[in-house]
């Protein structure tokens, strides 16, 4: 961006340039809800915080709707990742470079890269903040700021990592460990875990476990190994279809799940694992481990937390239908960082993109949203290394398949697709903006009748 302090004679924007939701009225009797003009490089008419999947995928759109010149990506880091393919990587079926690509190669051309770190947002001026200080101003800000680990929420992390037998599918410098810990298993507790927290891709943290008994039956130490899931949630999955598949699959391969037991600490130097009952309050369960993988908690950036456009844990605060805020008409939110109720997937990003795209056109156009997103997610069940249950569901935790046959089932034919093709659609159709999910697909597969 251009040198900070450069700044020409402001000039308003026309009040009511877009048209709110419903229920509110247009933007000069709701306050002048416009920024004022400022020089190039410090306004941009579309303004994107975040580099992730629905940062790139929304900037890609925006390009071709208002021109590369007038479109601007926040995002600090140099190396972007299809974090799908880590559960590959941690069962080493993968390399971690085949998920890596410099930033720089996936931004849409001419749109400005912002090299920074969003520090404030303040939407009723229509501006924020980066690092250096600079304000951005912005007139429609989409933000993508993805979902913010927290290994050290758990005693003993992150620091932990630097002993073996210890590994995390969730983060380029500890997913190559999860393989290590594979590899170097020889017998005792195998505990896999799930936070008390939203995460991201919430199959991943069982995905590991079923690639780890494969592993260790091909290997011969299957019979040394007692495998443990220990989860904070009261279930095996969400959505009920997949969730009796899945209860098939650990029965027969004998593994023991513990529901409602929460990670708390990790005596790495021991190899000890501590879990507190979320049934008994103040009841904890040590555990010793031959090999632990981590899936930390998680929850929304810190700059969204008390943000004003975040709701009061800190996600940004969109109408689930449109991804609209419901507060400033000009703000929309894409992906993890928003309250959406659904998994945070990037098959959800891939939808919503789909969704927001013709949101902000019709906004744009001083016209209402019609649009409206399903909540379709999907999350690709790795249970073997050739095998995979495709679960697609929707707002409601209903199975929205998009194959005419049942998708519960173990198929090498959606591994392939989870190894494989997707990886191309997300460099080659998502991250470009071509991708708006699989809807139209399954509506052919489906002769119109989804």
């Amino acid at each position: 961006m251009s040198a900070v302090g450069v700044v020409s004679s402001c000039s308003c924007l026309r009040p009511g340039v877009w048209l709110l939701k419903p229920g509110i009225q247009k933007a000069s009797s709701f306050g002048l809800h416009v920024a004022a003009r400022c020089a190039a490089k410090d306004y941009y008419k579309v303004l994107v915080l975040g580099g992730g999947a629905g940062g790139i995928t929304m900037s890609a759109r925006m390009k071709r709707k208002v021109g590369a010149e007038n479109v601007a990506v926040v995002e600090p880091s140099t190396t972007h990742y299809y974090q799908p393919l880590w559960t590959l990587v941690g069962g080493g079926a993968k390399q971690l470079g085949t998920s890596a690509r410099p930033t720089g190669s996936v931004m849409p051309a001419g749109v400005e890269w912002i090299k920074s770190r969003v520090t404030a947002l303040d939407a009723d001026k229509n501006c924020v903040y980066v690092e250096n200080g600079s304000k951005i101003s912005y007139k429609y800000l989409i933000i993508a700021l993805g979902i913010s680990l927290h290994y050290e929420k758990i005693k003993g992390l992150p620091e932990g990592f630097h002993h073996p037998k210890i590994g995390s599918n969730y983060s380029a410098h500890t997913v190559e460990k999860t393989w290590k810990a594979l590899q170097d298993f020889k017998e005792g507790n195998a505990i896999f875990t799930f936070p008390n927290t939203p995460v991201k891709c919430a199959g991943a943290p069982q995905k590991i476990m079923y690639l780890a008994e494969a592993y260790w039956r091909k290997t011969g130490k299957r019979s040394k190994a007692n495998i443990m899931f220990n989860t904070s949630l009261g279930v095996i999955f969400g959505v009920k279809k997949y969730a009796d598949a899945l209860l098939e699959i650990i029965k027969e391969r004998d593994i023991a799940v513990n529901y409602k037991h929460n990670l708390v600490e990790v005596r790495a130097d021991k190899q000890e694992a501590v879990f507190e009952n979320l049934d008994k309050p103040g009841v904890t369960e040590v555990h010793q481990y031959e090999m632990l993988h981590v899936t930390p908690p998680m929850g929304p950036p810190d700059v969204l937390i008390n943000s004003c456009v975040s709701d009061e844990i800190g996600w940004v605060d969109v109408d689930k239908e449109t991804l609209q805020h419901k507060k400033y008409p000009n703000v929309f939110g894409i992906g993890d960082c928003t309250n959406l109720p659904t998994s945070k997937t990037a098959a959800a990003v891939a939808a919503q993109s789909g969704v927001l795209d013709r949101t902000i056109s019709l906004v744009m156009k001083n016209q209402l949203p019609t649009k409206k997103y399903d909540g379709y997610t999907s999350c690709p069940l790795v249970t073997g290394y050739n095998k995979v249950i495709l679960a697609e569901f929707d707002y409601n935790a209903q199975p929205l398949e998009t194959f005419p046959l049942d998708q519960s089932k173990e198929r090498v034919t959606m591994y392939h697709m989870k190894a494989d093709m997707m990886p191309f659609l997300y460099w080659n159709a998502l991250l470009k903006g071509y991708w708006g999910g699989p809807a139209p697909i399954r509506k052919l597969m489906h002769l119109g009748l989804k």
